[in-house]
């Protein structure tokens, strides 16, 4: 079979670079703990771009030609990719997610087993007539006495770019409206920035549906798949957007506070007015309720201090005199009666104790247990038990 020398340049560099990020990041997501479902969908998500984009640098670099078995490879996933993301935005908002959910991957299983019974086995002739049609159409075809003439059987294949453009819209609209309702909820502007949790949200769904614009844009463009690569460009900055976040919010740049009896010593030389602990305390209640940082089994006195613009000494002195507690106490406090609303909650009945304490962010079940007897005082099996 005639055969093309590889091809090296700028956006095959590109490329490999965000597949070897991709694999990174995605492992890194899906293995973090404690337990979260965004996590693990954004995991998935970045999995599943780093899949496009290998197929498509296999395909650009024509390394296709010696793993012509492994053409189209990716192309199932594609059904995964606009669930994935919702459900990324929704457990990032609110944490819920449950079996009846899993419907939603229902066109990939299908689209999947379609391919596996339609496409996957077809002879490596009609495989490498599918990857010339889609990338070098000037080449000429192989005779195949194998082939399957049904052309009907391949007519989801062959519409399969205009089915996933309908999927991916009704999922970016999900993703709007669970924004929106959010937005609503605390009553601010879809584009505030005030919540950052939200606003990064806001930045995920446009990247979505920038990909969708450029999705369009590409296939309109260019003939069959030669325009991929500007996808796979695209794909590779966004993973490379979701590494700089990372990155910015390491507890690495965030030196660990001193402690909390070592800044109650300078109590006495603070000029935090009566005035001014009324003042930063409403902030922390708000920012407390809207943005839920505890949640986060790394939160700390320092990073809600800079989220609120104030030092350290200042926020640990307003929150010891103002609510007569500690950081730690005022931590577990805020940990707990979100726990109480998770176990009192009908879509997390079937969650089991540990994973609601990693979802408030404890790292175990132990400190959980004791921290919600002291609060409450039963344990977490008896509270749920009771509310049944």
């Amino acid at each position: 079979m005639p055969t093309l020398p590889l091809k090296v340049d700028f956006f095959a560099m590109l490329i490999f670079l965000g597949i070897v990020q991709g694999v990174f990041l995605s492992y890194f997501f899906l293995t973090k703990k404690p337990f979260s479902w965004s996590n693990r969908f954004l995991g998935l998500l970045i999995l599943c771009f780093s899949l496009s984009i290998t197929e498509i640098f296999l395909c650009y670099t024509n390394l296709m030609f010696n793993t012509l078995h492994l053409i189209d490879f990716a192309e199932p996933k594609n059904f995964l990719i606009p669930p994935l993301a919702y459900f990324y935005i929704r457990t990032r908002i609110t944490n819920q997610f449950s079996k009846k959910d899993y419907w939603h991957f229902i066109p990939f299983v299908v689209y999947f087993i379609y391919c596996s019974l339609v496409f996957f086995p077809q002879n490596i002739h009609f495989k490498y007539n599918a990857y010339i049609h889609s990338y070098h159409p000037t080449l000429p075809t192989i005779e195949n006495d194998e082939y399957w003439d049904y052309d009907w059987v391949f007519f989801i294949k062959n519409h399969v770019n205009l089915i996933f453009f309908f999927h991916l819209i009704s999922y970016l609209v999900g993703i709007f409206f669970t924004i929106s309702k959010e937005t609503k909820k605390l009553n601010l502007s879809f584009f505030s920035k005030e919540n950052t949790e939200l606003a990064w949200c806001r930045n995920i769904f446009f990247q979505m549906l920038f990909i969708m614009f450029l999705f369009i844009i590409v296939k309109l463009s260019f003939k069959n798949d030669l325009g991929d690569h500007i996808l796979a460009a695209h794909l590779t900055f966004v993973i490379y957007l979701i590494n700089f976040k990372v990155v910015r919010q390491s507890v690495f740049f965030h030196p660990q506070p001193p402690e909390e009896k070592e800044v109650m010593k300078k109590y006495e030389k603070s000029s935090v007015t009566p005035e001014i602990q009324e003042n930063i305390l409403q902030k922390i209640e708000v920012f407390m309720a809207q943005e839920k940082p505890f949640l986060q089994s790394d939160f700390s006195l320092p990073s809600l201090a800079k989220a609120l613009k104030v030092t350290p000494h200042q926020l640990s002195q307003i929150i010891n005199e103002s609510l007569g507690q500690n950081f730690f106490e005022f931590t577990a406090k805020h940990r707990i009666e979100e726990a109480q609303k998770l176990l009192t909650a009908k879509e997390y009945q079937n969650i089991k104790i540990e994973e609601i304490a990693e979802m408030v962010g404890y790292n175990s079940k132990s400190s959980f247990n004791t921290s919600f007897k002291k609060i409450v005082g039963l344990t977490p099996s008896e509270f749920r038990k009771n509310q049944a």
